[in-house]
């Protein structure tokens, strides 16, 4: 089937409410920024904060496991350029464990009235790396290295980079850049998709 014909099959299962729409997609999947961008549209629509949306990108580039937010938030840069929301975390200015806290706080008085996307890498089960997953949660950063950071976000989505349970520092470090590139890729892509139809 081409991927046309899976976007318009996609449309009339959810008009006919035959499928709903997963919160967590592998980067294999075709439809996958579809999905991750009807999830974002959702939670823009829904949320009661109506300014523009302010977008988290944490994490460092100075570890490959840990770039996914500032790989995410240096495309997004690109584009989103002229569209209305704010961009914290890049490869050249990252967010990270050392500054998230002031960071945040610098952006507390603008969350009564912007709504709060977080962005980050975690570790998981060998089954689930490659997977992106969408909550209507905040996000706690540092839990998979076991450092304590506020929980930050509305909602977020994480990117399964590699397995956790052991050596979480190393594991980080020896992560494969292919896949953190094509997650970012498709949450940056996913976001412009998002908010080019808001």
């Amino acid at each position: 089937m081409r991927p046309v014909n899976l976007v318009n099959k996609l449309k009339t299962d959810l008009s006919s409410g035959q499928k709903v729409i997963p919160t967590r997609v592998h980067i294999n999947e075709p439809l996958a920024v579809l999905y991750l961008s009807k999830h974002l549209q959702s939670f823009l629509q829904n949320t009661p904060k109506k300014k523009h949306p302010l977008i988290l990108c944490i994490g460092t580039d100075r570890a490959t496991g840990d770039s996914l937010g500032p790989l995410t938030g240096w495309q997004l840069q690109t584009l989103l350029h002229g569209v209305k929301a704010e961009i914290l975390g890049t490869v050249d200015h990252p967010v990270h464990a050392g500054n998230l806290k002031e960071v945040f706080a610098a952006l507390t008085p603008k969350l009564p009235e912007h709504p709060l996307l977080a962005i980050d890498a975690c570790l998981g089960h060998f089954s689930d790396v490659g997977t992106i997953v969408f909550q209507q949660e905040p996000l706690k950063p540092g839990t998979a290295v076991k450092k304590t950071l506020p929980a930050v976000g509305d909602a977020g989505i994480t990117g399964i980079v590699n397995v956790g349970g052991l050596m979480e520092l190393q594991i980080i470090q020896n992560t494969r850049l292919s896949i953190v590139l094509k997650m970012s890729r498709l949450i940056a892509n996913s976001i412009f998709l998002a908010l080019r139809n808001r």
